[in-house]
């Protein structure tokens, strides 16, 4: 048998491609005075290492939840082809009257009646005390709500924007009138569906008059403002009076997260490590750039992923929109009081440069906090913590995130899994894998990881946030 070394080994079949750090370069750890290999991928991945983390057993976590009777918090999607524009019927389910209801032939025919209606900004759309007679589904633009003030003024409302709705109602109380006025504040498209639109579908199709009619008994039940199923009890009597029996339900199907799981194959050449290990060793640092880019790997999917990231699953009715545009300290507020005990805001850097921008412009001098020995931006008290894992579109907007954290206060918690075989850190395990033919040692790089918000009010989230400079 013959034994083939040294450069002939390496003449005789060159790999399609290198599967392991070369000797040259390794040569570079070997001699002169040096410091460690360096990256400019690694952030403060603050996420990471504010999220209070669970250690979930069995690879799943159950959030269980009061019994709820709200429904229809989603934001209905749009169609465009061409110049027509269509709602997606599938998507009329998100209405509150529809939620549930499958029936796409009956969604269909909804959709087909929805009217087309092109606004420009400043437009009133619809006004106080007027009649309400028709659905609006927003496809494009934005559009604030306003009520008379009790002095007089306008006072301010919501301000929706594109998958919002307004007049829910109208479809269910052909009597009621606008509570708001309704004014775009930029041009946009949005689909009407009136009341007798609605009535005709209804009566030609008997599984939706059932739907609406069960709708109509849930909303007649007792729940508190969050949805959820009233607690009976009585305040303020005297005497020997009857107390009403009570009792709290749950969730017959509660929400389970699976953890999710970055893995990457770290390949080492048994040369490299034999010869090159001093005064550095090889696969340590190999190993340590890895582990780096798979932390940031790792809070990205925090924040992005569709089933469980932070952007994905926030409430609708946590989601708000800015008054203007640029982040004020008026839509800060705005966040702040959607939840008790927020912990933390989280935003892009491009983000929180655009508020010092807003709050230079208002001669509002910026606080600080102390977050782990270091100061850094913030609001109330409430630290301003920098994520380049939010996304920024190509419009140059993009949301910010505020928080409670913790199990304890029904917050944001992040879940991994210890104990794993040859862990190496925390929810990470480093396998070693073997030495194949070519003298390539193999580790399988391993983190599991997700996150759950206990309760919808956890997290809020300031959508199409512009951050770029304004014209001079």
């Amino acid at each position: 048998m013959t034994v083939t070394t040294g450069p002939e080994a390496e003449a005789e079949g060159t790999p399609a491609r290198q599967s392991s750090l070369g000797a040259a370069a390794a040569r570079n750890l070997a001699t002169t005075t040096k410091t460690a290999p360096q990256t400019q991928e690694t952030t403060d991945r603050w996420l990471l290492r504010m999220l209070p983390w669970i250690d979930t057993k069995g690879g799943a976590y159950r959030v269980n939840r009061r019994l709820s009777h709200a429904v229809g918090d989603g934001r209905v999607e749009f169609v465009q082809d061409g110049p027509e524009v269509r709602v997606i019927p599938r998507k009329l389910a998100e209405l509150p009257l529809l939620r549930g209801f499958e029936d796409l032939q009956v969604l269909t025919a909804l959709a087909d009646r929805c009217v087309r209606r092109d606004f420009r900004a400043g437009e009133v759309l619809v006004e106080h005390g007027t009649p309400a007679q028709r659905i609006h589904l927003i496809a494009r633009g934005r559009i604030g709500q306003s009520t008379p003030g009790r002095y007089g003024e306008e006072a301010g409302g919501a301000v929706l924007a594109d998958g919002d709705r307004f007049g829910d109602q109208v479809l269910l109380d052909g009597e009621g009138a606008w509570p708001y006025t309704a004014t775009a504040e930029t041009a946009g498209t949005l689909l009407t569906l009136s009341r007798a639109d609605f009535a005709a579908v209804l009566a030609t199709a008997p599984q939706l008059r059932d739907h609406v009619e069960r709708f109509a008994a849930l909303r007649s039940r007792r729940q508190n403002r969050h949805g959820e199923a009233e607690i009976a009890m009585s305040a303020g009597h005297s005497g020997e009076v009857a107390l009403p029996g009570t009792f709290v339900d749950y969730e017959l199907k509660p929400r389970e997260y699976e953890l999710s799981v970055v893995q990457t194959v770290l390949k080492v050449h048994t040369r490299v490590a034999d010869l090159y290990n001093d005064p550095m060793n090889q696969t340590e640092q190999q190993l340590r750039l890895t582990i780096e880019a798979l932390r940031e790997r790792q809070e990205h999917e925090l924040v992005n992923h569709p089933e469980f990231g932070l952007l994905h699953n926030a409430d609708y009715k946590q989601r708000i929109q800015p008054r203007t545009g640029p982040p004020t300290p008026d839509d800060l507020d705005e966040l702040l009081c959607r939840r008790r005990g927020t912990r933390l805001f989280l935003a892009h850097p491009r983000t929180i440069s655009a508020i010092g921008r807003e709050w230079n412009a208002r001669g509002l001098y910026p606080e600080t906090a102390d977050v782990d020995g270091r100061p850094v931006l913030a609001w109330r008290g409430v630290p301003i913590l920098p994520c380049d894992k939010i996304p920024v579109t190509p419009e140059q907007t993009s949301p910010i995130l505020a928080m409670r954290l913790g199990e304890d206060n029904q917050g944001v918690v992040g879940l991994r899994q210890t104990g794993l075989p040859e862990e190496y850190q925390p929810g990470l395990s480093v396998r070693f894998m073997g030495i194949d033919e070519r003298a390539v040692m193999s580790y399988l790089v391993t983190a599991y990881h997700s996150a759950a918000i206990l309760v919808p009010n956890a997290l809020g989230v300031l959508e199409n946030v512009q951050i770029a400079r304004r014209a001079a």
